[in-house]
């Protein structure tokens, strides 16, 4: 018989059980996993589950939300009586019912329920802002706190300290820059964080319900060059999706662009007109200039002197969970690699991990730019990271397995990428595998990747976070 409470203290699952002491007592979710600590020798014995964990070397944060399950590695373990009703810890919610344990964000449950939520927006809507000298940002969602937006918030923390930042996180095991406020989404404080902030950073579409207030500014950064059709321009007329569209463009004040060609791209997908768009490069490419990859391999357990190969494919329309075109771990075994696995913001969520030997699952690493200076070569297929990691100058190769079925029937593309691509496209691992072992693939591809940096990456001198926060501070939208 084992029983379950929550030690509110010390932020622990407290399992407590009779007969011989387990192995191990782990709780592991789709993207976390924690380790019991087990006392007891007798007829008795305690699990203390922790519910913070450290991941890539950062700080203990709160696990992410989503289902979890409690293993007991022991003979006779009964998980029947292990029940705790939802309970409200200052950085996450948790309920457990045996086996089975759900986490949430620490939203109060007066503010969960439809009618909660629209109590607070209708108490947004009505109230005035806009007159704080602070920037709301957010990354895919608040999926992450990455991305452009977290390039200019590390540039305004150096040059205007005094400025706050908020940062609308899912929940909070999301780790934001340093001397950034997370907002859980959903909370009074968020809302409150939304209406107040002069400016808001954004990278996708805003959602939910957004009043623009007095004073109130919005740069949307988006987050890549596209080779994808986007938008207005995604097949198939909607006049729902139009009507969309052009709602949410005309509530920027701003738009970035990493290259003339995306300016001229994004105008016109989001129906983008009589604004400016900033041609600045990206700031998320800065840190592929001037960073360091030691300090990133070491954060992942990477080696000195391991190859390493970065796989990133695009999320699929008809799809929730990463493609599947690759087994990470043979390719690792088969190309002598590390291989990091790198989902889309929107798989974070619906999948799982990938495991394997010399497999590490980096879909919820914080910041994409960082993995790709990690990286020895990218794997990808239609992408935008192919746009920034060309700053690198490093070998990509594109596995596109269903490129005919993406490009002609999913979303299509604004040029040919097999004519264009720096690098070559393979239709299997085994292809992929021969393209790896072949040293003259860089050489052959030279001329491309040449023409293809002059065009897409001009404006990526690592100094794109620099010129951006200038704009910022010269429109003066923010009081430094």
């Amino acid at each position: 018989m084992t029983t379950a409470r929550i030690d509110e203290q010390d932020e622990t699952l407290v399992i407590a059980g009779t007969g011989p002491r387990p192995a191990a007592v782990t709780l592991e979710g789709a993207r976390a996993r924690a380790e019991a600590r087990i006392t007891g020798r007798g007829r008795t014995w305690t699990a203390a589950v922790p519910l913070r964990v450290s991941r890539w070397g950062g700080p203990a944060l709160p696990l992410p939300s989503g289902d979890y399950r409690l293993h007991v590695d022991g003979e006779g373990a009964d998980l029947t009586g292990a029940q705790v009703a939802a309970t409200l810890l200052p950085g996450l919610r948790i309920a457990v019912d045996g086996a089975r344990v759900r986490i949430d964000p620490p939203l109060d449950p007066a503010y969960e329920t439809p009618e909660g939520q629209a109590v607070l927006e209708e108490r947004y809507a009505a109230q005035p802002g806009g007159r704080e000298n602070a920037v709301f940002f957010e990354s895919f969602y608040g999926q992450n706190a990455g991305c452009n937006p977290r390039a200019i918030d590390r540039e305004l923390a150096r040059r205007a300290p005094g400025i706050r930042r908020y940062w609308s996180v899912a929940d909070l095991s999301v780790a934001v820059p340093e001397g950034g406020i997370a907002v859980v989404e959903g909370t009074p404080e968020w809302w409150r964080a939304r209406a107040d902030a002069r400016l808001l950073v954004v990278n996708d579409w805003l959602r939910r319900r957004y009043v623009r207030k007095a004073g109130q500014h919005v740069l949307q950064t988006w987050h890549g060059t596209p080779l994808k059709r986007l938008a207005l321009h995604r097949p198939g007329f909607h006049p729902r999706r139009m009507a969309a569209v052009v709602k949410e463009s005309r509530r920027w004040d701003a738009l970035l662009a990493q290259n003339l060609y995306a300016s001229h791209i994004l105008r016109k997908a989001y129906a983008f007109f009589g604004r400016p768009i900033w041609v600045e490069g990206y700031p998320r490419n800065d840190v592929l200039v001037n960073g360091d990859a030691a300090g990133i391999r070491a954060a992942l357990g990477i080696r000195p002197g391991e190859r390493v190969l970065l796989y990133a494919p695009t999320w699929r329309d008809d799809r929730t969970e990463m493609v599947d075109f690759v087994d990470p771990e043979e390719l690792a075994r088969a190309a002598d690699a590390v291989v990091l696995v790198r989902g889309h913001s929107r798989t974070l969520r619906p999948g799982r991990d990938r495991e394997g030997a010399r497999v590490i699952d980096v879909t919820g690493y914080p910041d994409t730019a960082q993995l790709l200076l990690a990286g020895d070569a990218l794997i990808t297929d239609y992408s935008s990271v192919m746009f920034d990691f060309s700053v690198t100058g490093k070998p990509m190769y594109f596995l596109v397995p269903d490129l005919e079925h993406y490009r002609g029937e999913l979303r299509g593309f604004y040029f040919d990428l097999a004519e264009r691509a720096p690098g070559p496209l393979v239709r299997t691992q085994e292809e992929l595998l021969r393209a790896l072992a072949d040293d003259g693939v860089p050489a052959a591809y030279a001329e491309r990747y040449a023409a293809w940096r002059a065009q897409f990456n001009r404006r990526d001198d690592g100094r794109a976070a620099e010129r951006v926060v200038s704009r910022i501070l010269d429109q003066a939208w923010l009081t430094p």
